[in-house]
């Protein structure tokens, strides 16, 4: 009797090994490829949007400077999701570099369309000071603690190609 416990305790246990493993598997599977679906989906709007928004530049007839600034912010995006696509490292750095871009618009928006001056444009080079510090103490704390992952840069992903 103890043996046939045994027995059925080693067996239960391997199949449940075995399932965990299957699980795990089809766990690991379904998230990878809902990640790589969701970065296709966003990497194929970056550049949908930016073909509108450049066509529109074209239709108007010339390129006013946050029309441009618009495009840097596409191309922030696509360097962003394609380094994720290499690295898979999301680099926070291009979030951050994508809130200057967008601010440096509204700094813009602020100065020639509505020709204000005051507490609004303040808040606005406030908050793109605060975000280049932010980039600021990413890049000396990174230097200072490397992590153990290599880290790629897109000057060194570049120049590997």
């Amino acid at each position: 009797m103890p043996d046939s416990l045994s027995c059925l305790t080693r067996m239960s246990t391997s199949f449940h090994r075995a399932i965990k493993a299957i699980a795990d598997a089809a766990g690991t599977f379904l998230v990878d490829a809902f990640h790589y679906l969701a970065l296709f989906a966003i990497g194929a709007t970056t550049v949908w949007s930016a073909a509108a928004a450049f066509l529109g530049m074209v239709s108007k007839g010339r390129a006013d400077l946050s029309d441009l600034l618009l495009l840097f912010i596409y191309l922030e995006i696509g360097a962003m999701v394609g380094i994720y696509f290499k690295t898979t490292r999301l680099p926070v750095r291009y979030l951050i570099y994508i809130a200057i871009t967008a601010l440096a618009r509204v700094l813009i928006e602020i100065v020639s369309a509505e020709h204000r001056t005051g507490t609004d444009l303040l808040v606005v080079a406030g908050a793109i000071l605060v975000l280049s510090l932010a980039v600021l103490a990413l890049r000396f704390a990174s230097y200072k603690f490397p992590s153990d992952r290599p880290t790629t840069d897109v000057a060194s992903i570049k120049s590997d190609e």
